[in-house]
């Protein structure tokens, strides 16, 4: 009888074992998937020119590594978990500096629920300003958006930031229903 119990145990972990890894790697799926929808108005021949010429080294191909070649692809996903990331350490510095963020991560669990919502409206904004530095880069490259101006403008950044959140959320959802870390995941 404890033979058969047991037996039954590891069926069940190994069962919960198959579910978690599959949906982690139908989560990565769905990434993968949104690096290569690029961001609408934007002259995909032209894009292709510049990939294939190697333009875009230094710093942008180093940028490019934290979001999967989302970057090389200008794609929806292009910022990834830059904006995240940045704001994770923001707050960690923030939280060691303001007295009232310090007093707030000491509170256990609630404090952390809290400081975590900060660091996502952080994110938003960090978003949002990135988003408009990318339109704009964008935008100085010749041809390559296909209808220049501040409708390109606020629909890229719009369209970065929705996708970055996105992004955010799928690691959540990779911490809470997959196997690992969410963020290292999709940054792997």
């Amino acid at each position: 009888m404890i033979v058969l119990l047991r037996s039954f145990k590891n069926i069940f972990l190994v069962a919960e074992l198959r579910k978690k890894l599959l949906f982690t790697f139908f989560v990565l799926g769905v990434y993968r998937f949104g690096v290569h929808v690029p961001i609408p108005g934007i002259n995909t021949d032209v894009l292709n020119g510049l990939a294939g010429a190697g333009a875009g080294g230094g710093l942008l191909a180093f940028l490019d590594l934290f979001s999967g070649g989302a970057l090389r692809h200008f794609a929806i996903f292009a910022l990834g978990m830059i904006p995240y990331i940045n704001a994770s350490i923001m707050m960690q510095i923030l939280s060691v500096t303001l007295l009232s963020l310090e007093q707030l991560s000491k509170e256990g669990e609630y404090g952390r629920r809290i400081i975590n919502q900060y660091t996502r409206y952080l994110a938003l904004g960090l978003s949002f300003v990135q988003g408009f530095g990318l339109a704009l880069m964008v935008e100085n490259t010749r041809n390559l958006a296909l209808y220049p101006g501040w409708s390109f403008r606020i629909m890229t950044m719009l369209t970065l930031s929705v996708g970055a959140l996105f992004v955010m959320w799928l690691g959540e959802q990779i911490n809470s229903r997959g196997i690992g870390n969410g963020s290292s995941m999709i940054i792997f």
